[in-house]
């Protein structure tokens, strides 16, 4: 059984992985990190001001399923 991932250390500091619009007045990055104690589990943050310190976590599992649903909901293909 998984662990409660907000339990569980970074593995490292979020990185920023940027797309869409970068111009500093619009900027849509969000950062990424692994979590130690599993395998396959990450804490997703963002990099606005007003997201600062505030993070998601998700198993790969869990990351990925999101990725392909919202892909598919917009109608893009992987």
């Amino acid at each position: 059984m998984i662990k409660n991932l907000y339990e569980l250390a970074l593995d490292g500091e979020l990185t920023a992985q940027c797309g869409g619009n970068l111009d500093s007045e619009a900027e849509s990055c969000v950062s990424i990190a692994p979590l130690t104690g599993v395998a396959d589990a990450f804490a997703l943050g963002d990099t606005k001001p007003e997201g600062a310190g505030l993070q998601l976590r998700y198993t790969g599992t869990e990351l990925d399923a999101f990725a392909v649903h919202w892909a598919q909901s917009r109608g893009l293909t992987i």
